[in-house]
C-alpha cells in the first residue's frame, strides 16, 4: 500500500486535482489523503475546505496559516506558518509520496518541509511560464525540489529537461483541467440561475470574470481592474459573474473595486468568493467570453469553444490557443478586444479550435505512474546535462 498525500491551498488547485483524486481512489494499492491549507480554511474566501469534505476525501491535516493581511510581510509569514504546520503534518501522516500542483507559495512551503523530511515529491504543471508573477520562480524552485514531473505539454517537458531533470522521470500527460471538462457533470442555465440567485438571459452576452494580482508589479492592480470594469460597461447590456481574486499580495486592492461595481449593478453582476468546479465550468459553457487573467481562460476555455480575453502580463509566456486574445490592461484595448471576441467569425473559430493542453486523460496517466513508479533511491537527484531530448 503506497500512501499518497495531495496538497491543496486554493479553490483553483483543488478543482484541478479532483480528477486525479478520483483516479487514485480507484486503485487498491494507493491510500490517498489531502493536506489542506491556505484560503481553503478562510471564511472570506468561501472556506472551500467544505468542497473537499463534501467530496468525501480523507483530510489528513488542516494547516491554518493564512494571515489576514495581503502585504509582502503577511505573505512571507503565511509561508513560514505553512512550512511549520506542514512539517508537523508530514511527521504525523508519513506519506510515501507528496503530490502538488502549480506554483503557489503554499506549495513551495509544503515542498520545503517534504524535502527535509525526505519525502519524494511529484509536481504537476512544471516547466510553464507566467512572467508577471513571483509564481514563475516558485514553480521552477518546486521543480528542482521535485522527483517526478507531470507536464501539461511537450514544450514544458523539454524545458524541465533543459533545467537538468532526469528524462525518465518527466512525463507529458496533458492538463487536469481538460479532464474536468470531459468528466464533470455541470448544472444547466436554470440550475445556475437558482443557485446564484440571478437571471442569466440568453439574449445578452454573459462574461465570466476573474482578475488576480500581477505579483511582480510594484503598483497597485486597482487601476487595471477599473480599466477592465469600464471596458465591460462600454460593451452594452451584459451579464457578468465575477469571482474573488486569489489570496495574493494586494488582492484586496482588486476586491474592493469589484465589490463597488457589483453593488451598483445588482441583478446584472454577481460577485462570489468561489463558484466551485461544477458551477464554474457550467458558467464557462454558457459564457460568451472568459475575461481577466486566470489560467482557466488559457487552459480550459478553449476546450469549450469559448473566447478568452487575457488582460496584462500575469499569464505572459504560456502556450495558448488562437481563441485566447491578449491585450494590455488599458480600457480602450480591453474594450476593443471584447468587441473582437464577439465577432461571428471569431466565435466560429473559437468553437473549432484545438486545445494544446491535451485530451482529458491526464489523471489516468498520472495515477498509473504514481502507483508503479519505483521510489527506491529517488531522493538522490543528479543534474542531467544532456538538455532537451
Amino acid at each position: 500500500m503506497r500512501r499518497v498525500a495531495i496538497v491543496t491551498g486554493t479553490r483553483a488547485d483543488y478543482g484541478l486535482l479532483r480528477p486525479l483524486l478520483a483516479a487514485l481512489g480507484q486503485i487498491d494499492q494507493i491510500e490517498v489523503g489531502v493536506l489542506v491549507t491556505g484560503s481553503h480554511l478562510v471564511p472570506e474566501f468561501g472556506r472551500t475546505v467544505t468542497e473537499i469534505e463534501e467530496d468525501g476525501w480523507p483530510i489528513w491535516a488542516r494547516v491554518e496559516a493564512l494571515l489576514a493581511g495581503d502585504s509582502p510581510d503577511a505573505i512571507c509569514k503565511s509561508m513560514a506558518l505553512t512550512c511549520i504546520g506542514m512539517s508537523d503534518a508530514l511527521a504525523r501522516c508519513r506519506p510515501d509520496l507528496l503530490v502538488g500542483l502549480g506554483d503557489r507559495y503554499e506549495l513551495l512551503a509544503t515542498v520545503q518541509a517534504a524535502m527535509v523530511h525526505r519525502i519524494p515529491v511529484a509536481h504537476l504543471h512544471g516547466g510553464e511560464a507566467t512572467e508577471g508573477l513571483i509564481d514563475e520562480a516558485i514553480r521552477h524552485a518546486v521543480s528542482k525540489m521535485a522527483h517526478l514531473h507531470f507536464t501539461s505539454t511537450e514544450p514544458y517537458r523539454q524545458r524541465l529537461l533543459r533545467m537538468g531533470e532526469a528524462p525518465e522521470r518527466v512525463f507529458t500527460v496533458g492538463a487536469l483541467g481538460i479532464d474536468n471538462i470531459l468528466s464533470q457533470p455541470v448544472p444547466d442555465r436554470a440550475t445556475l440561475e437558482r443557485e446564484l440567485g440571478m437571471a442569466l438571459p440568453a439574449d445578452r452576452p454573459l462574461f465570466l470574470v476573474t482578475y488576480h494580482p500581477v505579483t511582480l508589479d510594484a503598483a497597485s492592480p486597482a487601476a487595471a481592474v477599473e480599466a477592465m470594469l469600464s471596458a465591460l460597461d462600454g460593451v452594452g447590456d451584459i451579464t457578468c459573474v465575477m469571482t474573488y481574486p486569489n489570496a495574493d499580495t494586494l488582492g484586496r486592492d482588486i476586491l474592493e473595486p469589484l465589490r463597488r461595481y457589483a453593488v451598483r449593478r445588482t441583478g446584472r453582476v454577481q460577485l462570489v468568493p468561489s463558484l466551485g468546479v461544477r458551477r464554474y465550468l457550467g458558467l464557462m459553457r454558457l459564457a460568451d467570453a472568459v475575461v481577466g487573467n486566470s489560467s482557466s481562460g488559457i487552459i480550459e476555455a478553449p476546450s469549450l469553444g469559448v473566447p478568452t480575453i487575457d488582460i496584462g502580463d500575469r499569464q505572459k509566456g504560456r502556450l495558448r490557443a488562437p481563441s485566447v486574445l491578449w491585450c494590455p490592461a488599458d480600457e480602450e484595448a480591453i474594450a476593443a478586444t471584447l468587441r473582437r471576441s464577439q465577432e461571428p467569425e471569431f466565435r466560429a473559430m473559437a468553437r473549432a479550435v484545438t486545445n494544446p493542453y491535451g485530451d482529458g486523460q491526464a489523471a489516468r496517466r498520472i495515477a498509473e505512474r504514481l502507483v508503479h513508479e519505483p521510489l527506491d533511491g529517488i531522493l538522490r537527484k543528479r543534474f542531467h546535462d544532456g538538455g532537451a531530448a
